[in-house]
């Protein structure tokens, strides 16, 4: 699934440099009832969906594949390939109804967003429930760290980034969304099922 997934975002990438503005208009995330000319396009249902194949830039899809390559692999190992599929899709779309919710509520500046960071924080959540005590090293700062801290804190600067307004063009509330959807798929995964004694 991760391998799958990196190809067709490298892959869309690459469309996106020929075919300009016309895919962010058609398949980045919207806000609603947002419209008009230029570059300004509306809300459609398949949206929450599509936006997480797209990127802004080589560094923005580089850092993306970068996230669900080493979180995704062993997530994916761990929970077998259709799980994988259902946890990141739940991420990526309860991402996007975060975002929609946040802007809606004039919390956000309305304008599109693109990007699979939702999907890539629901994978990162996931991997520090799996692996709790599992060692990484961040790029910035690189101290070792338990994955739950790791996680946890990543949490808290994107909840603290985004209430304060800081780094406007970044979807900080999609990305604790993200994890929302995550954590409530692992919760009923892991609790939901009555175990037999």
């Amino acid at each position: 699934m991760i391998k799958l997934l990196i190809l067709t975002n490298v892959a869309v990438f690459c469309a996106e440099l020929f075919a300009g503005d016309e895919l962010l208009r058609t398949f980045a995330l919207w806000p609603l009832g947002i419209s008009g000319a230029g570059l300004r396009s509306g809300f459609m249902p398949w949206q929450p969906l599509t936006y997480a194949f797209l990127h802004a830039n080589g560094a923005h899809l580089v850092l993306n594949m970068f996230g669900l390559y080493m979180f995704g692999r062993d997530v994916e190992r761990t929970v077998g390939t259709p799980r994988a599929w259902l946890l990141y899709v739940s991420s990526i779309l309860s991402a996007a109804f975060a975002q929609i919710a946040f802007t809606a509520l004039s919390v956000l500046p309305a304008g599109p967003v693109i990007g699979a960071s939702g999907g890539v924080f629901g994978l990162l959540l996931a991997y520090a429930v799996l692996f709790p005590n599992r060692m990484i090293v961040p790029l910035i700062p690189p101290i070792p760290m338990p994955a739950w801290v790791f996680a946890t804190l990543y949490a808290i600067v994107e909840l603290a980034l985004g209430v304060s307004g800081t780094e406007v063009d970044v979807a900080h509330f999609a990305h604790l969304g993200g994890m929302a959807g995550s954590g409530v798929l692992l919760w009923h995964w892991l609790h939901g099922t009555p175990r037999a004694s």
